[in-house]
């Protein structure tokens, strides 16, 4: 089963105490997403299969790594997307797709209403960008969507996960890595992981 991979750096505890703080205002709240979604886009690539590439130096010829194939993104609508230019810092050749879910305040269950992703998804590495993995049924459907299109190697990068979230994708998904800054506490009676940081979507836009 893969392992739940955390940010411990001090960069990051620093930024995401500051993302939890409700009086940081959503200028800073955006870019503080963005400067986490650097750091996760980092971890989530350590692996990234590369083939040798030469160039030429000024001095001489050397061979050195490419990445290939070029990865995915897949932010979950609406509030993945504010980790999409973070991580094109770093992958920066990266294509995107996209999905589109909300989670029913009844049930808590996912309802899918879009998705559109790049071809060829069996032969790269596939990264679901989620800010809050709290109940896990946004992110579990967003995967299982993602591999009925072919997707192989698929991991999840969020910001705040719950211990409720993380259970149910290693029951579902065990082949889905998971990166997360944090793990939290729990969920509350609506499914809000505690302590959290709110609705990420909400203060990432602006429409508290």
């Amino acid at each position: 089963m893969p392992a739940i991979h955390g940010l411990n750096h001090p960069l990051a505890q620093d930024k995401i105490t500051r993302l939890r703080d409700r009086d940081t205002s959503v200028t800073d709240f955006r870019r503080l997403v963005k400067e986490l979604a650097i750091m996760l886009a980092i971890e989530c690539t350590r692996d990234l299969p590369c083939v040798d590439y030469t160039v030429q130096t000024p001095l001489r010829e050397a061979v050195g790594k490419r990445i290939a194939p070029t990865p995915v993104l897949v932010p979950v609508l609406r509030a993945g997307l504010g980790m999409v230019e973070g991580m094109l810092q770093v992958i920066t050749e990266a294509e995107i797709g996209h999905i589109g879910l909300y989670r029913d305040h009844d049930t808590l269950t996912p309802v899918e209403y879009y998705i559109n992703t790049p071809k060829g998804l069996s032969e790269r590495r596939v990264i679901v960008l989620d800010p809050m993995l709290a109940t896990g049924g946004s992110a579990a459907a967003a995967v299982d969507a993602i591999k009925a299109r072919g997707a192989r190697d698929v991991c999840l990068a969020a910001i705040i996960a719950a211990p409720e979230g993380i259970a149910k994708m290693q029951r579902l998904h065990p082949d889905v890595a998971i990166y997360a800054v944090a793990v939290d506490e729990r969920l509350d009676e609506h499914g809000y992981i505690l302590p959290g940081l709110g609705d990420a979507g909400d203060r990432i836009f602006g429409t508290l």
